[in-house]
Protein backbone atom coordinates (compact mmCIF):
# COMPACT_ATOMS: atom_id res chain seq x y z
CA UNK A 1 0.00 0.00 0.00
CA UNK A 2 1.33 3.47 -0.89
CA UNK A 3 1.58 6.28 1.67
CA UNK A 4 -0.97 8.22 -0.38
CA UNK A 5 -3.52 5.40 -0.06
CA UNK A 6 -2.79 5.13 3.66
CA UNK A 7 -3.36 8.86 4.17
CA UNK A 8 -6.77 8.61 2.56
CA UNK A 9 -7.60 5.56 4.68
CA UNK A 10 -6.68 7.51 7.81
CA UNK A 11 -9.14 10.29 6.93
CA UNK A 12 -11.94 7.81 6.18
CA UNK A 13 -11.42 5.85 9.39
CA UNK A 14 -10.94 9.02 11.42
CA UNK A 15 -14.53 9.96 10.63
CA UNK A 16 -15.70 6.48 11.61
CA UNK A 17 -13.81 6.19 14.90
CA UNK A 18 -13.94 9.63 16.51
CA UNK A 19 -16.75 11.37 18.33
CA UNK A 20 -15.86 14.88 19.37
CA UNK A 21 -18.73 15.18 21.77
CA UNK A 22 -16.70 12.67 23.79
CA UNK A 23 -13.30 14.33 23.82
CA UNK A 24 -10.31 14.17 26.15
CA UNK A 25 -11.32 13.44 29.73
CA UNK A 26 -11.00 16.59 31.80
CA UNK A 27 -13.92 15.86 34.14
CA UNK A 28 -11.51 15.30 37.06
CA UNK A 29 -10.01 18.77 36.58
CA UNK A 30 -11.85 21.68 38.19
CA UNK A 31 -11.17 25.39 37.75
CA UNK A 32 -12.20 27.38 40.82
CA UNK A 33 -14.93 29.93 40.14
CA UNK A 34 -14.08 33.56 40.92
CA UNK A 35 -17.11 35.64 41.95
CA UNK A 36 -15.06 38.86 42.21
CA UNK A 37 -12.91 38.88 39.08
CA UNK A 38 -12.10 42.63 39.18
CA UNK A 39 -11.59 42.70 35.41
CA UNK A 40 -13.55 43.91 32.41
CA UNK A 41 -14.55 41.22 29.94
CA UNK A 42 -13.49 43.25 26.91
CA UNK A 43 -10.06 43.92 28.41
CA UNK A 44 -9.11 40.24 28.70
CA UNK A 45 -6.05 39.46 26.59
CA UNK A 46 -5.51 36.04 25.05
CA UNK A 47 -2.14 36.96 23.56
CA UNK A 48 0.75 34.64 24.29
CA UNK A 49 4.13 33.53 23.00
CA UNK A 50 5.26 30.14 21.76
CA UNK A 51 8.91 29.53 20.86
CA UNK A 52 9.30 33.24 20.25
CA UNK A 53 6.22 33.52 18.03
CA UNK A 54 3.59 36.02 19.13
CA UNK A 55 0.10 34.51 19.08
CA UNK A 56 -3.24 36.29 19.43
CA UNK A 57 -4.75 33.17 20.98
CA UNK A 58 -3.26 30.16 22.81
CA UNK A 59 -4.40 27.71 20.10
CA UNK A 60 -3.21 26.45 16.73
CA UNK A 61 -4.26 23.97 14.07
CA UNK A 62 -2.19 20.90 14.81
CA UNK A 63 -0.84 18.35 12.32
CA UNK A 64 -3.67 16.83 10.34
CA UNK A 65 -3.07 15.68 6.81
CA UNK A 66 -1.27 15.93 3.50
CA UNK A 67 0.48 13.49 1.19
CA UNK A 68 -2.43 12.76 -1.13
CA UNK A 69 -3.67 14.82 -4.04
CA UNK A 70 -7.24 14.53 -2.76
CA UNK A 71 -6.44 16.41 0.46
CA UNK A 72 -4.91 19.51 -1.13
CA UNK A 73 -8.25 21.31 -0.83
CA UNK A 74 -8.51 20.31 2.83
CA UNK A 75 -5.16 21.84 3.70
CA UNK A 76 -6.02 24.90 1.64
CA UNK A 77 -9.22 25.52 3.61
CA UNK A 78 -7.45 24.99 6.94
CA UNK A 79 -4.74 27.42 5.89
CA UNK A 80 -7.27 30.11 4.94
CA UNK A 81 -8.94 29.86 8.33
CA UNK A 82 -5.55 29.92 10.07
CA UNK A 83 -4.75 33.10 8.16
CA UNK A 84 -8.09 34.69 9.01
CA UNK A 85 -7.60 34.22 12.76
CA UNK A 86 -3.80 34.57 12.71
CA UNK A 87 -3.22 31.20 14.33
CA UNK A 88 -0.35 28.82 13.47
CA UNK A 89 -0.92 25.66 11.47
CA UNK A 90 1.01 22.41 11.23
CA UNK A 91 0.83 20.11 8.22
CA UNK A 92 0.70 16.33 8.47
CA UNK A 93 3.71 14.08 7.94
CA UNK A 94 5.57 15.11 4.79
CA UNK A 95 7.26 11.77 4.21
CA UNK A 96 4.87 11.00 1.35
CA UNK A 97 6.04 14.08 -0.57
CA UNK A 98 9.70 13.30 0.14
CA UNK A 99 9.17 9.91 -1.49
CA UNK A 100 6.95 11.24 -4.29
CA UNK A 101 7.53 14.95 -5.11
CA UNK A 102 4.28 15.08 -7.13
CA UNK A 103 2.46 15.13 -3.77
CA UNK A 104 4.27 18.23 -2.52
CA UNK A 105 1.42 20.53 -3.59
CA UNK A 106 -0.82 19.03 -0.90
CA UNK A 107 1.53 20.68 1.60
CA UNK A 108 2.67 23.73 -0.37
CA UNK A 109 -0.94 24.91 -0.59
CA UNK A 110 -0.68 25.89 3.10
CA UNK A 111 2.05 28.43 2.45
CA UNK A 112 0.36 29.56 -0.75
CA UNK A 113 -2.87 30.35 1.10
CA UNK A 114 -1.12 31.82 4.14
CA UNK A 115 2.12 33.40 2.94
CA UNK A 116 2.81 35.41 6.11
CA UNK A 117 1.51 32.95 8.70
CA UNK A 118 3.30 30.70 11.17
CA UNK A 119 3.52 27.24 9.60
CA UNK A 120 5.02 24.07 11.08
CA UNK A 121 6.54 21.32 8.95
CA UNK A 122 6.19 17.70 10.04
CA UNK A 123 8.43 14.65 9.80
CA UNK A 124 8.87 11.38 11.67
CA UNK A 125 11.62 10.63 14.18
CA UNK A 126 13.06 8.16 11.68
CA UNK A 127 13.94 11.08 9.38
CA UNK A 128 17.48 12.19 8.67
CA UNK A 129 18.68 15.79 8.85
CA UNK A 130 18.47 15.99 5.05
CA UNK A 131 14.84 14.86 5.08
CA UNK A 132 13.94 17.33 7.81
CA UNK A 133 15.53 20.21 5.94
CA UNK A 134 13.71 19.27 2.73
CA UNK A 135 10.42 19.12 4.60
CA UNK A 136 11.00 22.56 6.11
CA UNK A 137 12.06 24.07 2.79
CA UNK A 138 9.03 22.59 1.03
CA UNK A 139 6.66 24.95 2.87
CA UNK A 140 9.09 27.62 4.05
CA UNK A 141 8.36 26.44 7.60
CA UNK A 142 8.79 28.60 10.70
CA UNK A 143 9.31 25.48 12.83
CA UNK A 144 9.26 21.73 12.39
CA UNK A 145 7.43 19.00 14.27
CA UNK A 146 9.05 15.61 14.73
CA UNK A 147 6.27 13.15 15.46
CA UNK A 148 6.55 10.09 17.68
CA UNK A 149 4.18 7.29 16.64
CA UNK A 150 5.54 4.04 18.03
CA UNK A 151 2.08 2.66 18.82
CA UNK A 152 0.81 3.42 15.35
CA UNK A 153 3.88 1.93 13.65
CA UNK A 154 3.62 -1.29 15.67
CA UNK A 155 -0.05 -1.75 14.75
CA UNK A 156 0.47 -1.01 11.05
CA UNK A 157 1.31 -4.17 9.11
CA UNK A 158 3.69 -2.08 7.00
CA UNK A 159 4.92 0.00 9.95
CA UNK A 160 8.47 0.53 11.12
CA UNK A 161 9.97 -1.69 13.83
CA UNK A 162 13.31 0.05 14.38
CA UNK A 163 13.22 2.81 17.01
CA UNK A 164 16.71 2.69 18.47
CA UNK A 165 17.97 5.72 16.52
CA UNK A 166 14.99 8.03 17.02
CA UNK A 167 16.49 10.02 19.88
CA UNK A 168 19.76 10.37 17.97
CA UNK A 169 17.91 11.63 14.88
CA UNK A 170 16.04 14.22 16.97
CA UNK A 171 19.25 15.55 18.46
CA UNK A 172 20.92 15.75 15.05
CA UNK A 173 17.97 17.67 13.58
CA UNK A 174 17.94 20.10 16.50
CA UNK A 175 21.65 20.79 15.95
CA UNK A 176 21.40 21.17 12.18
CA UNK A 177 18.23 23.17 11.54
CA UNK A 178 17.99 26.92 12.08
CA UNK A 179 14.29 26.82 13.00
CA UNK A 180 12.68 25.64 16.27
CA UNK A 181 12.08 21.90 16.65
CA UNK A 182 8.91 20.54 18.27
CA UNK A 183 8.67 16.90 19.29
CA UNK A 184 5.08 15.65 19.42
CA UNK A 185 3.29 12.42 20.20
CA UNK A 186 0.46 11.48 17.86
CA UNK A 187 -2.06 10.54 20.53
CA UNK A 188 -0.59 8.27 23.22
CA UNK A 189 1.07 10.76 25.55
CA UNK A 190 4.60 11.45 26.80
CA UNK A 191 5.79 10.40 30.24
CA UNK A 192 8.15 12.56 32.29
CA UNK A 193 11.11 10.19 31.89
CA UNK A 194 10.94 10.51 28.09
CA UNK A 195 10.49 14.27 28.36
CA UNK A 196 13.77 14.45 30.29
CA UNK A 197 15.51 12.61 27.44
CA UNK A 198 14.05 15.04 24.92
CA UNK A 199 15.16 18.05 26.94
CA UNK A 200 18.75 16.85 26.71
CA UNK A 201 18.54 17.01 22.90
CA UNK A 202 17.77 20.74 23.05
CA UNK A 203 14.28 20.60 21.54
CA UNK A 204 12.41 23.90 21.63
CA UNK A 205 8.96 22.50 22.44
CA UNK A 206 7.29 19.28 23.53
CA UNK A 207 3.73 18.52 22.39
CA UNK A 208 2.48 15.78 24.70
CA UNK A 209 -0.26 14.53 22.33
CA UNK A 210 -2.19 12.47 24.86
CA UNK A 211 -5.14 10.13 24.48
CA UNK A 212 -8.62 11.47 23.90
CA UNK A 213 -8.51 12.55 20.29
CA UNK A 214 -7.74 10.71 17.07
CA UNK A 215 -6.87 7.13 18.01
CA UNK A 216 -4.51 5.67 15.44
CA UNK A 217 -4.72 2.23 17.03
CA UNK A 218 -8.48 2.22 16.41
CA UNK A 219 -7.85 3.42 12.88
CA UNK A 220 -5.24 0.73 12.25
CA UNK A 221 -7.53 -1.93 13.72
CA UNK A 222 -10.06 -1.08 11.01
CA UNK A 223 -7.37 -1.21 8.36
CA UNK A 224 -6.08 -4.56 9.65
CA UNK A 225 -9.58 -6.02 10.00
CA UNK A 226 -8.54 -8.21 12.92
CA UNK A 227 -8.85 -8.26 16.69
CA UNK A 228 -5.18 -7.89 17.56
CA UNK A 229 -5.16 -4.10 17.38
CA UNK A 230 -8.51 -3.82 19.17
CA UNK A 231 -6.86 -5.14 22.35
CA UNK A 232 -4.75 -1.96 22.47
CA UNK A 233 -7.36 0.70 21.75
CA UNK A 234 -7.27 1.97 25.36
CA UNK A 235 -3.48 2.27 25.33
CA UNK A 236 -1.81 5.53 26.25
CA UNK A 237 -1.58 8.39 28.74
CA UNK A 238 -4.55 10.79 29.06
CA UNK A 239 -3.80 14.31 27.86
CA UNK A 240 -4.06 16.07 31.27
CA UNK A 241 -1.95 13.40 33.00
CA UNK A 242 0.80 13.62 30.39
CA UNK A 243 0.69 17.41 30.51
CA UNK A 244 1.20 17.50 34.29
CA UNK A 245 3.89 14.81 34.11
CA UNK A 246 5.95 16.72 31.56
CA UNK A 247 5.42 20.09 33.25
CA UNK A 248 7.08 18.62 36.35
CA UNK A 249 10.41 18.25 34.57
CA UNK A 250 10.23 21.00 31.94
CA UNK A 251 12.89 23.69 31.71
CA UNK A 252 12.15 27.34 30.96
CA UNK A 253 13.86 27.18 27.58
CA UNK A 254 11.42 24.53 26.30
CA UNK A 255 7.79 25.32 25.51
CA UNK A 256 5.02 22.92 26.50
CA UNK A 257 2.13 22.20 24.15
CA UNK A 258 -1.03 20.28 25.03
CA UNK A 259 -2.95 18.30 22.43
CA UNK A 260 -5.10 15.21 22.25
CA UNK A 261 -8.87 15.48 21.92
CA UNK A 262 -9.24 19.07 23.07
CA UNK A 263 -12.28 20.55 21.38
CA UNK A 264 -13.54 23.53 23.40
CA UNK A 265 -12.33 26.71 25.06
CA UNK A 266 -12.97 25.50 28.61
CA UNK A 267 -10.53 22.63 28.14
CA UNK A 268 -8.04 24.97 26.48
CA UNK A 269 -8.00 27.10 29.63
CA UNK A 270 -7.65 24.00 31.81
CA UNK A 271 -4.60 22.93 29.82
CA UNK A 272 -3.00 26.38 29.98
CA UNK A 273 -3.70 26.58 33.72
CA UNK A 274 -1.88 23.25 34.12
CA UNK A 275 1.20 24.52 32.32
CA UNK A 276 0.65 24.47 28.56
CA UNK A 277 1.99 27.43 26.62
CA UNK A 278 -0.42 26.68 23.78
CA UNK A 279 -2.95 24.06 22.76
CA UNK A 280 -2.93 22.18 19.47
CA UNK A 281 -6.30 21.17 18.04
CA UNK A 282 -6.87 19.10 14.94
CA UNK A 283 -9.69 16.56 15.01
CA UNK A 284 -12.45 19.02 15.85
CA UNK A 285 -11.36 21.27 12.98
CA UNK A 286 -11.07 18.45 10.46
CA UNK A 287 -14.47 17.06 11.39
CA UNK A 288 -16.17 20.46 11.04
CA UNK A 289 -14.59 20.96 7.64
CA UNK A 290 -15.26 17.47 6.26
CA UNK A 291 -18.79 17.00 7.58
CA UNK A 292 -19.88 20.60 6.97
CA UNK A 293 -17.85 23.30 5.21
CA UNK A 294 -15.25 26.03 5.59
CA UNK A 295 -17.74 28.46 7.09
CA UNK A 296 -18.56 25.93 9.80
CA UNK A 297 -14.85 25.61 10.52
CA UNK A 298 -14.57 29.39 10.94
CA UNK A 299 -17.54 29.39 13.31
CA UNK A 300 -15.93 26.58 15.29
CA UNK A 301 -12.70 28.57 15.76
CA UNK A 302 -14.68 31.65 16.79
CA UNK A 303 -16.70 29.59 19.29
CA UNK A 304 -13.54 28.24 20.90
CA UNK A 305 -12.05 31.74 21.16
CA UNK A 306 -15.24 33.04 22.80
CA UNK A 307 -15.19 30.10 25.23
CA UNK A 308 -11.59 30.83 26.18
CA UNK A 309 -12.39 34.46 26.97
CA UNK A 310 -15.52 33.51 28.92
CA UNK A 311 -13.64 30.93 30.99
CA UNK A 312 -10.88 33.42 31.73
CA UNK A 313 -13.51 35.84 33.04
CA UNK A 314 -15.03 33.12 35.21
CA UNK A 315 -11.68 32.41 36.90
CA UNK A 316 -10.66 36.07 37.12
CA UNK A 317 -7.71 35.90 34.71
CA UNK A 318 -6.97 39.13 32.85
CA UNK A 319 -4.35 37.50 30.61
CA UNK A 320 -2.78 34.16 29.75
CA UNK A 321 0.03 34.56 32.28
CA UNK A 322 -2.57 34.90 35.05
CA UNK A 323 -3.85 31.40 34.32
CA UNK A 324 -0.68 29.95 35.81
CA UNK A 325 -1.74 31.38 39.18
CA UNK A 326 -5.37 30.31 39.43
CA UNK A 327 -6.24 27.32 41.68
CA UNK A 328 -6.92 24.05 39.87
CA UNK A 329 -8.25 20.98 41.69
CA UNK A 330 -7.40 17.53 40.34
CA UNK A 331 -9.62 14.70 41.61
CA UNK A 332 -10.70 11.13 40.97
CA UNK A 333 -8.82 8.63 38.84
CA UNK A 334 -6.55 11.35 37.50
CA UNK A 335 -5.47 12.32 41.01
CA UNK A 336 -4.81 8.68 41.86
CA UNK A 337 -2.75 8.24 38.70
CA UNK A 338 -0.59 11.32 39.33
CA UNK A 339 -0.15 10.54 43.02
CA UNK A 340 0.95 7.05 42.07
CA UNK A 341 3.60 8.66 39.90
CA UNK A 342 4.93 10.68 42.84
CA UNK A 343 3.47 14.02 41.75
CA UNK A 344 2.07 16.34 44.43
CA UNK A 345 -1.15 17.66 42.92
CA UNK A 346 -2.07 19.74 45.99
CA UNK A 347 0.14 22.60 44.82
CA UNK A 348 -2.27 23.26 41.94
CA UNK A 349 -5.21 23.63 44.28
CA UNK A 350 -3.34 25.85 46.76
CA UNK A 351 -2.45 28.61 44.31
CA UNK A 352 -3.44 32.12 45.36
Amino acid sequence: MTRQSRKLDHIQYFLETTNYEMNTDTTDIYLMHCCLPEINFDDISMKTELMGFSLDYPIFINAITGGASDVTAINGALARVAKGYKIPMAVGSQMAALEDPTLADSYKIVRKENPEGVVFANIGAYATVKMAQKAANMIDANAIQIHLNVAQELLMPEGDREFSQWLFHIEEIVKALSIPVIVKEVGFGIRKEDAQKLLKTGVHAIDIGGTGGTNFISIESLRRKDFFAKNFTEWGIPTPVSLIEVSEVLSERCSLIASGGISNGLDVVKMVALGAGAVGMSGIFLRELLTKDELALEKCVLRIIDEIRTTMALVGAKDIASLNQIPVVVMGKMAEWLTGRGIDIRKYGMRE
